[in-house]
């Protein structure tokens, strides 16, 4: 029997890992800020999903770091306990 719940979630999780990975392959060339704000909006659709997690403090931000370069941060909060 076709389970219709996992084809969604297969593509909602296929699409966020196409971004992050497009993400990480320009992070030498300079990503443009709509990208960031697109990965953002995908991690709160797909985080929503689980009460567990507070998906409207997700932060996704480009930050320098000790080498001046670019790296892509990431902070999936859990709801306090």
């Amino acid at each position: 029997m076709l389970n219709l719940g996992s084809l969604f979630r297969k593509k909602s999780k296929d699409v966020a890992k196409q971004r992050l990975m497009l993400v990480l392959s320009y992070e030498r060339q300079g990503l443009p800020p709509s990208m960031v704000d697109k990965l953002k909006e995908d991690l709160i659709s797909l985080f929503s999903k689980y009460p567990q997690f507070d998906a409207a403090g997700i932060d996704v931000s480009l930050k320098k770091n000790e080498d001046e370069r670019e790296e892509l941060w990431i902070s999936i909060p859990f709801k306090g306990s």
